[in-house]
């Protein structure tokens, strides 16, 4: 068999990630025809059909899905590639790509790319704001910000410290619906909370177990949401101290009785740690979010 070269794969990725060769088509920059003609002759070469056509549109086939997670790791590898060979030698410039979650990455990490930048102006910046893990290992990201510690011996870790989070709410809420006087008191209140019960979810309701009782009156499976709705004065909610102290009216109740840290680390793949543009990211963002960490916790 002929191996089929990335072009292909990567016309099937986009129409498995999008739905449908138009979609894929704009994705790529090319035209349907060609997307079309790309997944004909992938299924020739593989001798497998890999989408069903019907007017409700394509519906991949089982080897079609066995495929997307090859498909996935060629699409990250050769965008390391791409990354990689913007960087010239023994100089800090080039594209590095920085995972993190929503809350991180558009409240937290702005500032801190900010001065970075300013220190090494070649230095280009692609920032995925996502809450599932980016893999460093295959290269998705060059560096990650993670909350929890890696445990894979290939990774370089530092652990920047512990983020507090709080049970804060607006001022504006607390006027119209007053202060609770103890954390039984929650039971009377608009409570902000996840839709899906995850490992943080399990961590809050043990540190507070009425909370696991309670039936949130916002949901919401997005951390960067639920901060929206507490400084919006929706109700009371669980956010980052820091972020809540920055943000003006917001009051942080129970400080003593409540508290869940947040330990942060700062990942990237070994082989990448003679790297200048993924070195002075790296030692860049273990500074800022130390600082950040520490400030926090004052």
């Amino acid at each position: 068999m002929t191996e089929p070269n990335w072009d292909l794969y990567r016309s099937l990725l986009a129409v498995l990630d999008h739905g449908s060769l138009s979609a894929a088509a704009r994705e790529l920059g090319l035209t349907q025809p060609t997307i079309g003609r790309h997944i004909e002759a992938l299924e020739e070469t593989l001798g497998q059909q890999l989408f069903t056509r019907s007017q409700q549109g394509l519906t991949p086939s089982e080897a079609a899905l066995a495929l997307k997670p090859f498909a996935d790791v060629i699409a990250a590898t050769s965008a390391a590639l791409v990354r990689a060979a913007t960087e010239a030698r023994g100089r800090v410039g080039g594209t590095v790509r920085i995972s993190a979650s929503e809350v991180i990455g558009i409240e937290v990490l702005p500032p801190i790319l900010a001065r970075l930048q300013d220190e090494y102006p070649a230095l280009e910046i692609e920032l995925s704001t996502t809450d599932d893990v980016e893999d460093v290992l295959n290269r998705e990201a060059d560096i990650a910000v993670r909350m929890a510690e890696p445990a894979q011996k290939a990774l370089v870790a530092r652990h920047v410290g512990a983020i507090p989070l709080g049970l804060n709410a607006h001022q504006r809420y607390l006027d119209k619906h007053g202060v609770p006087a103890s954390l039984a008191d929650l039971a009377g209140h608009r409570l902000i909370g996840f839709d899906t019960r995850s490992a943080f979810v399990r961590a809050m309701t043990e540190r507070v177990p009425l909370l696991a009782e309670t039936r949130f009156a916002f949901r919401a499976d997005s951390n960067l949401a639920q901060f929206s709705a507490i400084r919006s004065g929706c109700g009371i909610g669980v956010c980052q101290v820091q972020l809540a102290r920055a943000a003006g009216d917001i009051v942080r109740l129970f400080a003593a009785d409540f508290e869940l840290p947040l330990h942060t680390w700062i990942v990237m793949h070994e082989d990448l740690r003679d790297s200048p543009r993924c070195r002075a990211a790296f030692d860049g963002l273990v500074r800022g979010l130390t600082d950040y960490a520490k400030g926090a916790g004052t």
